[in-house]
């Protein structure tokens, strides 16, 4: 009779124990009529709670410590969070939420049975019901720890088990559907050097399949395990079927993978970027996206930005396994989904010709071609170029040091993030707000001595050319690109409104981000008089406009603003926001998705206003006057621009050459920007550079760039 009361109570404590969601409430909470629970049920279930809210919190230490003495004297507790963290990472689960629901104990012992369920990357939600068991010890009560804790299935020695289903990585292609990153075979070419016969020859098919020195090869493997296969160097499939009776020899062995080719040694890299392993501290991320530790990710450029894109979703199958490995039952499946191929708005042939134009001089530099009518891009350059096929090769670790180290920061994307000064381009702006504000016309007539006294004379400020341009107009003015012009311009600005000016830069969209999304670009700086409180604690002063009338002072531009800029004078004052990605092919359910043109804003000027500026600028490239016009003779193609010569503060040396403009190619205009550091003027190195590509785009023949370029022949 006595232990049949004893079970009704037990019972009637589990009911009341199970309609309760939470810890019980403080007394003062608490009906009157609530009986009080006994002393050892209440520690038993602060106990169990505790842990399982722990677990949910993946508190593995805190977990630990409500263990009973004994099991933690044989476990220790990496073992135990090992234990959980090999249950949840196989499973892909990244969350977990263990909710208590009822409570049993007698003699010193107890369990809790709680639900479960795991969020993962790959399976959705899994679901079981478990079982916790508790212990009294010394007048305590603690958790009776099983493996079978983490998940009921994993009784004894039982495992889970997943195999992946990864669909291949999708290719990024130009506008009309070439090659920019595409899946490939990775080929690591090696030597066993006990298996060599002759290595005269050995070595001599090496050197010409690799085009690396005999010594180089040797030395790779000299001194190493003759048993072992010492890696050499990475090629193509293509290269490795090419080259198969070269490397068809005793000692040489070949071990070929999946890989990623960058076409053309990477053409593009900058815009495009490249994969790698995924970073360690992004590890947790993608794995919480169902991603192998293995992957390889897009860490830059298009290949980072359309990683979901491209990658698809890994499938699998989660299975339970026992300890010899077999398989017991599958848990969970899921269908891999294929990534969707990019098509970008690049012209590969116009992409790899600008990048060869631009690195012909030698220096860093950037080139942009963008149509003007929408803002997609044609080609992107950013100089140094790099091969980033490098980045795939474990060979090649060498030359990603190289690229890493390199003072001339090859990985740069100077289009996007250069900033710079831009000279006399800025001088465009200048005329337009002076126009729209009445304080000049285009009769306007100003005197060029060569210099100019308008902040005193100890503030004398040159013109470009030193023997003056005499009496001049504005229309002129901007052709020849006249200093004193704007001098002139910049002071009566600054006397009519210090902000005059650089609100009129804002609104052409100088000094902030055009809005391009897919890689990273700065937003450069437009001066103002309260940015100069705000920075330097000073007033802005009249030398300021007048510096900033000829586009030097505190002013920072990206070359992408820049032909963001002359593309809007070029299609009637539309600025346009910059894009790289013309379509997103179809696959996974989603029909082919194209990028539609977007006007971010005016040029604040009147049609009239615009019409000057296009004037002006086609004689920069036509008339005697005009600084490019020697650069452009003989080009059927109408070219409309501005040469720019830019003092950067802080670096030695000549200024940055610009040149910034628009052409007609067919039924669409084209605006570009080339731009090189320390080389010079402006019309000397930047404006050929043009004219080579304006002949790129027709399939013309490129007119040499000039001998000297040093010589001071236009700002």
């Amino acid at each position: 009779m006595k232990s049949r009361q004893v079970f009704l109570i037990l019972i009637l404590i589990s009911i009341l124990w199970s309609c309760t969601p939470s810890p019980s409430p403080t007394p003062e909470a608490l009906p009157t009529a609530s009986p009080t629970p006994l002393p050892e049920f209440s520690a038993a279930e602060s106990v169990g709670r505790s842990f399982l809210a722990a677990w949910s919190s993946f508190d593995y230490a805190q977990m630990y410590a409500y263990l009973a003495p004994d099991l933690r004297a044989g476990l220790s507790q990496e073992d135990f969070t090992l234990a959980y963290n090999t249950a949840l990472n196989t499973t892909t689960a990244y969350a977990v939420t263990a909710q208590p629901q009822q409570l049993a104990v007698a003699e010193g012992t107890g369990w809790i049975d709680f639900a479960v369920s795991w969020e993962t990357a790959l399976f959705g939600t899994l679901q079981a019901t478990n079982q916790l068991h508790l212990t009294r010890e010394d007048e305590q009560w603690w958790v009776e720890w099983r493996r079978e804790a983490i998940w009921p299935d994993l009784a004894g020695a039982n495992a889970f088990a997943i195999e992946y289903q990864v669909p291949t990585r999708a290719n990024i292609y130009d506008r009309e559907g070439a090659a920019l990153a595409t899946l490939s075979t990775i080929v690591t070419v090696g030597v066993i050097p006990n298996q060599i016969e002759n290595e005269a020859t050995l070595l001599a098919n090496l050197s010409q399949v690799l085009g690396a020195p005999e010594s180089e090869i040797q030395a790779a493997y000299v001194g190493q395990p003759t048993d072992w296969f010492i890696p050499i160097a990475d090629i193509t499939g293509d290269e490795s079927l090419a080259f198969d009776a070269f490397l068809t020899i005793p000692g040489i062995e070949r071990r070929a993978r999946p890989g990623r080719l960058y076409p053309l040694d990477g053409v593009g890299a900058h815009v495009i970027g490249w994969v790698a392993p995924i970073p360690a501290e992004e590890a947790e991320t993608y794995r919480q996206a169902g991603y192998r530790a293995d992957a390889l990710v897009g860490v830059a450029g298009l290949e980072a930005w359309g990683e979901s894109i491209l990658s698809g979703k890994n499938g699998g199958r989660l299975s339970l396994i026992d300890a010899d490995g077999n398989h017991l039952r599958v848990l969970a499946e899921r269908d891999p989904e294929r990534g969707r191929p990019l098509y970008t708005t690049l012209d590969r042939a116009l992409q790899d010709a600008v990048e060869n134009i631009v690195s012909a001089a030698g220096q860093p530099g950037a080139a942009v071609l963008m149509d003007a009518d929408t803002g997609a891009i044609l080609a992107m350059v950013s100089v140094p170029k790099f091969n980033s096929n490098v980045f795939l090769r474990p060979t090649d670790a060498w030359q990603r040091q190289l690229l890493l180290n390199d003072p001339q920061v090859p990985l740069l994307n100077r289009a996007t993030q250069g900033l710079y000064p831009c000279g006399s381009v800025f001088k465009i702006v200048t005329m337009a707000a002076a126009l729209e504000t009445g304080l000049a016309t285009p009769d306007s007539i100003y005197t060029c001595p060569g210099y100019w006294d308008g902040l005193g004379a100890a503030n004398r400020k040159a013109c470009w050319l030193e023997t003056g341009h005499g009496p001049i107009n504005l229309m002129d003015g901007l052709a020849a690109s006249c200093d004193v012009v704007f001098y002139e311009l910049g002071m009566a600005l600054d006397n009519s409104s210090p902000n005059l000016l650089p609100e009129y830069g804002a609104a052409f969209g100088l000094g902030a981000a055009t809005g391009l999304t897919e890689i990273p670009e700065a937003a450069g700086l437009m001066p103002a008089p309260d940015w100069k409180l705000e920075t330097y604690f000073e007033n802005w002063s009249a030398g300021d406009s007048v510096n900033l009338a000829i586009g030097q002072g505190y002013l920072l531009v990206t070359p992408l603003q820049v032909v963001q800029m002359l593309g809007a004078v070029a299609n009637g004052g539309t600025l346009y926001r910059p894009f790289l990605i013309d379509r997103v092919g179809e696959g996974s359910g989603f029909s082919e998705q194209p990028t539609l043109p977007l006007a971010q804003g005016n040029l604040p000027i009147s049609e009239e206003t615009l019409a000057r500026l296009q004037t002006a600028l086609r004689a920069v490239t036509t008339d005697a006057i005009g600084t490019a016009s020697h650069r452009f003779t003989g080009l059927d193609i109408p070219v409309s621009g501005k040469t720019g010569t830019a003092e950067a503060p802080g670096v030695t040396g000549l200024p940055h050459a610009w040149f910034a403009g628009y052409f007609p190619a067919g039924e669409r205009t084209l605006a570009a920007v080339v731009m090189v550091e320390t080389v010079g003027e402006g019309s000397t190195v930047a404006a050929p550079m043009f004219r080579q590509i304006v002949e790129a785009v027709y399939g013309l023949p490129l007119t040499p760039l000039p001998e000297n370029p040093d010589a001071r022949d236009g700002d």
